[in-house]
């Protein structure tokens, strides 16, 4: 197996990581402390084409490969993973699935607006009572005549507030189970989307998250995605492509995490010597690169499943599963490299600590990946 990127690759990576470095790290802790979205940040980065990474150039996006779009997030959650999740979600949650099961006039309508970073996407599935359960939402719609009303709630909403397009699933009739479910284009701007004030996050708290309220929304019939009843069958789709997105975050943070250890190991001198030279700190160091190296490599093995044809679950959710608890294990090894200092806000990894936390929760919890990988086994033990 060939690990060695292409050119191209290599020049989005490089082109990505300058950008992060001159014009994200400057602002990462000041934003973080204030809450503030990186509208200006945002803008720039659909000129230079990283909002619609995956849509073809006829579409207005960028056209690239799903390696280049992880290499993107990982590199810009190196230096802010709250700016990074803006980015993921905005490809791999709207414009992906409407690239995919959207018709050609769908994808006319949303995706160039989408890509060129004029509107900003997300996806509306969890709700207040439906998290790990999707199945289990109650948002209703029904049939209007020249229209689809939309009713219900919905919960942490990644780019709330600053987001146009979502991607939101709603059910025609609980009794019909993942077979009423349905997925619609919504346009946040429509009367009844009511955007509540963002939630007060631990970490990731200059990218925006809400509830929302959808109360009588008329949708045009357009906006249906796909066909009736496959809702279900395209939010599975669409977490098992996301969910790559997250693993790519946590590889990125925790990158971070060890360079900033690094450059403390190395500076930082206790009994006379740099602490990088004790070998406490040494081999803490090595193992957490070698835990990095290990969840890239889970990383780019589901990139590559994710481009053949068939379902890529279980190669997704291994990646998501590994990155995620490993990235929380590296950050806190480097919180405690730091020592003292490490619990300071003064420092990166104080803000990377928080940051890391949720990567084991959203796009399924760990141990959501672990049922889907279970399943897979299961399925797997039957033809043994």
């Amino acid at each position: 197996m060939d690990f060695a990127l292409d050119e191209h690759q290599e020049m989005v990576r490089d082109m990505v990581r300058s950008f992060a470095e001159d014009r994200i790290r400057p602002g990462a802790a000041a934003r973080d402390r204030s809450g503030e979205f990186p509208t200006a940040i945002f803008a720039e980065m659909g000129e230079l084409g990283l909002l619609g990474m995956f849509v073809p150039e006829e579409y207005g996006g960028a056209g690239m490969d799903t390696l280049s779009y992880l290499l993107a997030i990982e590199e810009l959650s190196r230096i802010d993973a709250s700016v990074a999740v803006g980015v993921s979600v905005t490809n791999s949650v709207c414009c992906w699935p409407i690239l995919r099961f959207g018709d050609e006039q769908q994808k006319r309508t949303w995706l160039s607006e989408l890509a060129s970073g004029k509107a900003l996407g997300g996806f509306m599935l969890t709700e207040p009572e439906a998290g790990s359960d999707a199945a289990s939402l109650r948002t209703r719609y029904r049939d209007d005549g020249d229209h689809w009303l939309l009713e219900g709630s919905k919960a942490w909403i990644t780019n709330g507030g600053v987001g146009r397009y979502f991607v939101c699933l709603a059910t025609r009739d609980l009794k019909l189970g993942v077979g009423g479910i349905s997925a619609f284009v919504l346009d946040a701007t429509a009367a009844g989307v009511v955007m509540h004030k963002p939630e007060e996050k631990m970490g990731l708290r200059s990218s925006k998250t809400c509830m929302v309220s959808l109360e009588g929304v008329q949708l045009p019939k357009r906006a249906l995605l796909g066909e009736e009843g496959q809702g279900f069958k395209i939010a599975l789709a669409t977490l098992d492509h996301s969910r790559l997105g997250i693993a790519a975050q946590a590889v990125g943070i925790a990158r971070g995490a060890l360079e900033e250890s690094l450059r403390y190991a190395r500076d930082r001198r206790q009994f006379d010597q740099p602490i990088m030279s004790h070998q406490a700190i040494a081999f803490r160091l090595a193992e957490m690169d070698t835990e990095i190296a290990a969840a890239r490599a889970l990383l780019l093995q589901a990139a590559w499943a994710s481009e053949q044809p068939g379902r890529h679950s279980r190669e997704s959710a291994r990646a998501k599963l590994y990155a995620s608890e490993m990235c929380n294990r590296v950050v806190a090894w480097a919180v405690q490299i730091h020592g003292g200092y490490g619990y300071s806000k003064e420092y990166t990894v104080e803000r990377l600590y928080r940051d890391a936390r949720v990567t084991t929760i959203y796009e399924g919890t760990s141990e959501v990946q672990k049922m889907v990988i279970a399943r897979a086994l299961a399925e797997e033990a039957r033809g043994l």
